[in-house]
């Protein structure tokens, strides 16, 4: 039963990927939303082979989505015209401080879990005997 599991999150993964893309970006109508779940969904299967591997690509995509964020939303107002109103700067403003705050925090929160899944991953080493154990917590000061 366990076997669907991965599977499951996959698809999870890529519905919370476009759900990112349809809540930053207002341009982003229904067809581009689930065009966007489809292929974060394909390659959340094709690529993680765990529940952890799925999230950490899944962070890791909302970590480039809301690097791209501020970018489409300058390059859209630019198209729009040649000098940005007050509140198109606003929004541009807002745009750059929130998906760099986002971007930050999500690709931090990835790194950590291909972090994790990396020394999961790792082979484990061998202990020899007669090895002292290594000193855990902090060290006590002397006291003269």
């Amino acid at each position: 039963m366990t076997w669907w599991t991965p599977q499951l999150h996959a698809v999870l993964g890529g519905l919370v990927v476009a759900g990112g893309i349809f809540v930053m970006w207002d341009q982003a109508g229904v067809v581009w939303t689930l065009l966007v779940a489809a292929v974060a969904t394909a390659l959340l299967l094709w690529q993680a082979r765990s529940i952890g591997a799925v999230w950490a690509w899944t962070t890791l995509g909302l970590g480039i989505e809301s690097m791209t964020w501020p970018i489409v939303t300058m390059v859209r107002i630019r198209i729009e015209g040649i000098q940005p109103t007050e509140e198109q700067m606003g929004t541009i403003l807002n745009a750059v401080l929130f998906g760099l705050f986002t971007s930050v925090f999500w690709v931090t929160f990835a790194l950590g879990l291909f972090k994790r899944l990396r020394e999961q991953n790792a082979p484990p080493v061998p202990v020899q005997e007669g090895t002292p154990a290594p000193p855990r917590g902090k060290k006590k000061r002397a006291r003269n």
